[in-house]
C-alpha cells in the first residue's frame, strides 16, 4: 500500500502530495512550497520518517505547483517529470512569476519527460499516467488502481472543475478528459486534487454541478 501525504501551501493553498513506499521511499508531487519554512516542513517530514526521495511528478506547471522545485532539488539530487505539451508553460514560468510580482527560480536541472504511454514502478505496483489536457495543455494525472486513488492535479475538484482562462486552457478539452480519463475510473475511487478536499469519482458523477447531464 502507498500512503498519501499532503501538504497545504503557498498564498493559493496548494496540495502537494508525498507518496510513501512501504520499503521508506517516497516520490514527491507538485512541490508547491513558496518559501524555505514550507519547504522545511517538507524536508523534515522526510528527515524524520526516514524516507528517501526517489523523483518528483509535476502535474503540470503553473506556478503554484512549482514554486518549491528549485528549492527541492538544492537539496535532493532526483529527476524530475513532466509531460511534453507542458514544456511552453513550464519554459516560461519565470516571466509569468514575474507579470505577477511573484518570485520564482527554475531549476538548472534538466527536466525529464513522461508520457499517458508509460507507468511509474513504484512500491512493488505500477502508477498509470493519464493525459488529461484542458487546465493545462499538458495536465496529467497519476492513478493507482491497487490502492484506489488518482491524484488529479487541477482537473477536478470537489464539486468544480479547474478554471480554463490561463494559456493553453479550453473548457471543452478539460469536460472531455474528466469523462474519458477519470469518469472512466471506478466510483470508489478517491480523487487528491490541487486545491480544497479529496473526493471521490462516484461522488462527482453525482453532485458536480459542471458534469451532470
Amino acid at each position: 500500500m502507498i500512503q498519501v501525504q499532503a501538504f497545504t501551501v503557498n498564498p493559493f493553498q496548494e496540495n502537494t502530495y508525498l507518496l510513501i513506499g512501504e520499503d521508506k521511499t517516497a516520490i514527491l508531487i507538485d512541490p508547491g512550497m513558496y518559501d524555505t519554512e514550507e519547504v522545511r516542513v517538507v524536508t523534515s517530514f522526510l528527515a524524520e520518517n526516514e524516507l528517501t526521495l526517489s523523483k518528483i511528478l509535476l502535474t503540470h506547471a503553473h506556478l503554484d505547483h512549482i514554486f518549491g522545485l528549485k528549492l527541492i532539488l538544492d537539496e535532493y539530487d532526483v529527476p524530475f517529470y513532466l509531460h511534453k505539451e507542458e514544456l511552453p508553460v513550464y519554459e516560461n514560468a519565470e516571466s509569468v512569476a514575474s507579470g505577477y510580482g511573484v518570485k520564482l527560480s527554475l531549476p538548472k536541472k534538466k527536466y525529464e519527460l513522461i508520457s499517458e504511454k508509460e507507468t511509474i514502478s513504484f512500491n512493488n505496483q505500477t502508477l498509470e499516467v493519464r493525459f488529461a489536457p484542458g487546465h493545462s495543455p499538458g495536465s496529467i494525472c497519476f492513478y493507482s488502481e491497487k490502492d484506489a486513488w488518482v491524484i488529479g492535479g487541477d482537473v477536478l475538484f470537489q464539486q468544480s472543475i479547474g478554471r480554463t482562462d490561463l494559456p493553453g486552457g479550453d473548457t471543452a478539452t478539460l469536460l472531455r478528459s474528466i469523462q474519458t480519463q477519470l469518469f472512466t475510473l471506478p466510483d470508489q475511487t478517491t480523487v487528491y486534487s490541487g486545491h480544497g478536499p479529496s473526493t471521490t469519482i462516484g461522488f462527482e458523477k453525482k453532485n458536480n454541478p459542471f458534469l451532470k447531464g
